[in-house]
């Protein structure tokens, strides 16, 4: 039966294969996303961008929240922090 199914299956290998790929990818992505340096880059970046005026009060601290939420997640994660998704 495993002979069977393999030649059956065989087709779709390369779709199984993009599918690996596609969750490495995420992985990396995720991974670098919640890099404690990465967020702190950011951080710096926003209130950078405040001091050249490029960025309002508001904006600002709804960038910086987006960055906290982000940090508050739980690893692994992919679902908004409200809980909807």
């Amino acid at each position: 039966m495993g002979l069977l199914s393999s030649i059956l299956t065989l087709p779709l290998a390369p779709v199984r294969g993009v599918i690996w790929l596609g969750q490495i990818i995420q992985d990396e992505v995720e991974r670098q996303q919640n890099d404690p340096a990465t967020m702190r880059r950011e951080l710096e970046e926003i209130d950078e961008a405040t001091a050249r005026g490029q960025l309002s009060e508001e904006e600002r601290a709804q960038a910086q929240q987006a960055v906290l939420d982000r940090m508050m997640r739980p690893s692994g994660g992919t679902a908004p922090p409200d809980g909807k998704g």
